[in-house]
């Protein structure tokens, strides 16, 4: 009986390191498994997430290309930026990259020609309100009635002028950024010209002034 009590409890001792070597195992098994699941999981969202950046890029790229978005250059500067940040490895994205690239380019070039083009209107446009004061008088004298009136029109104009004796340039032709001249003459000089032919064809091309305001050089171009 003893003996067989004694079996009896190694064998139970025997079945309970099996069922605790039989847990672990399990265990580590299903750990081994959930930590498999989780590296999947991983490269899956992973995968999922570049694929959605490579769609978002090849839509945002294409209508840029196509024109088909409101956002302003800058921006569409910046998305490109940022698309090229992905380091995408897609030919097509790659592709459609070249040639936002190329169209932004002429893009930015359009636009900065659009600015200097604004500015020079501004500044002509300026020149334009600035010298209105010459040429209304310097009009007047050649619409002038009669030799009187047009001699008052020309004093009155000279207080425009630093002396009498201020230089006229004017302009008879332009060749290749050189400029042909008549020969020269003087601002009473050209006024008194002006009273006897009765014609003023001509505009203003440029005009010096010194500190007090008066007009030191004219220049002329014919019409």
């Amino acid at each position: 009986m003893v003996k067989n009590r004694e079996k009896m409890k190694k064998s139970a001792t025997l079945m309970s390191r099996l069922l605790m070597l039989s847990l672990v195992v399990i265990i580590a098994m299903g750990g081994a498994t959930s930590c498999k699941s989780k590296k999947k999981l991983a490269r899956e969202k992973a995968e999922a997430e570049y694929q959605a950046k490579v769609a978002q890029a090849k839509k945002d790229l294409t209508a840029m290309l196509n024109d088909e978005t409101n956002w302003t250059l800058p921006e569409k500067q910046e998305r490109l930026k940022t698309i090229k940040s992905y380091n995408i490895d897609d030919q097509d994205v790659k592709d459609l990259i070249v040639k936002v690239e190329a169209k932004l380019k002429e893009e930015e070039r359009a636009a900065e020609e659009a600015r200097l083009k604004k500015k020079e209107e501004e500044m002509s446009n300026k020149l334009r309100r600035k010298y209105q004061l010459i040429v209304y008088t310097l009009d007047n004298i050649a619409k002038a009635k009669n030799f009187d009136e047009a001699n008052n029109q020309i004093e009155g104009a000279l207080n425009l002028y630093a002396t009498p004796d201020v230089p006229v340039l004017i302009i008879i032709s332009k060749n290749k950024g050189y400029n042909d001249y008549d020969r020269p003459t003087t601002i009473s000089k050209f006024m008194n010209y002006l009273k006897d032919t009765k014609k003023f064809n001509y505009d203003i091309e440029s005009a010096k002034y010194n500190d007090d305001g008066k007009i030191t050089e004219l220049e002329l171009i014919k019409k």
